[in-house]
């Protein structure tokens, strides 16, 4: 049963944008929902709804039962919350920082100081834990993180909370993530990153102009293209796109980076096509390999007329 529930959720703006267009969704204790979709795609909306930072036009969200839409007070004690944007910390140490909102939510000092220690030393931050000089984007980030961490409430929501972190960290902070919803917490995770959340989350939305295009666990969302592979091209500096042959499907592009999904029958045609092409100089490099949840990612996210696909970001 979902700990948190939206319910046919709707938020339309003055100017007759539908942000939310009839969202269902629940998010059980201990699991992690990912929250998935491009720039603009109502993400956000919907958690500033949760907060009652945005009153919806029509629909209902339930916490534990409650109607938090009547009550926003409710939501803002049960939850723990990362925000999009920076929080500001100026004058204070992250240590200072991390302990202050664990006692604003009630725990006891000599715990909380604790709690707030392990988790900069989990993420590798501890270095910074007593400086209160500038932190950089990425430490600034996961300092965010450990004060919506440190005294969680039942649901915790983090808005794109990997954001500006290096490789190295954001491992670590994919497993504290994990680590909350173990401790039973219903974890909601936005992000419009594919890979981060084919990684770490237990089960997914993906959401595209207010509505709901696609949900399931990854593996789910991943079955319906087991006929496929994906063939992905770098292009060199300066390079275009190369001529593409019959089979292949029109391919979505960011910058130098092509993705082409290839049916398993022409595998050996399209390796043949890339390896070729690559010889040309027309690729720097190719891959050919099992579909990803990107390429489900890119079925359900439609652009609108005369729009480029755009690719998410990579991850390491």
């Amino acid at each position: 049963m979902a700990l948190l529930e939206f319910e046919d959720l709707t938020k339309v703006y003055p100017n007759g944008t539908a942000a939310n267009d009839g969202i269902t969704l629940g998010v059980a204790a201990g699991e992690v929902l990912g929250l998935l979709g491009p720039n603009g795609a109502g993400k956000t909306t919907l958690v500033s709804q949760l907060f009652g930072l945005v009153r919806p036009t029509s629909g209902r969200i339930r916490l534990a039962g409650v109607d938090v839409v009547a009550d926003p007070g409710f939501a803002r004690r049960a939850c723990s919350y990362q925000p999009q944007a920076g929080v500001a910390t100026a004058g204070l140490t992250p240590l200072q920082a991390v302990e202050l909102c664990g006692r604003i939510r009630g725990g006891p000092k000599a715990e909380v100081r604790q709690r707030a220690r392990d988790l900069l030393a989990s993420l590798q931050i501890e270095d910074w834990a007593d400086k209160a000089t500038p932190l950089s984007g990425g430490v600034a980030r996961l300092v965010s993180f450990c004060m919506a961490a440190v005294r969680p409430g039942r649901v915790v929501v983090l808005d794109e909370p990997t954001n500006d972190v290096d490789p190295l960290r954001r491992r670590l902070l994919w497993a504290q993530i994990g680590a909350l919803a173990d401790a039973g917490a219903a974890v909601l995770l936005v992000t419009h990153n594919v890979l981060e959340a084919d990684r770490c989350v237990d089960r997914l939305a993906i959401v595209d102009r207010g509505r709901i295009v696609g949900e399931g666990t990854p593996a789910e969302m991943k079955a319906d293209l087991t006929g496929y592979l994906r063939l992905e091209l770098v292009l060199p500096p300066g390079g275009t796109v190369p001529p593409l042959p019959g089979w292949a499907s029109k391919p979505a592009s960011t910058g130098k980076r092509l993705l082409i999904q290839v049916p398993l029958g022409d595998a050996g045609r399209a390796a043949e096509w890339a390896t070729a092409t690559q010889a040309r100089g027309e690729a720097a490099e190719f891959s050919l390999q099992p579909a990803s949840l990107e390429d489900v990612y890119l079925r359900a996210v439609r652009p609108g007329e005369g729009e480029e696909v755009a690719l998410p970001a990579a991850i390491g």
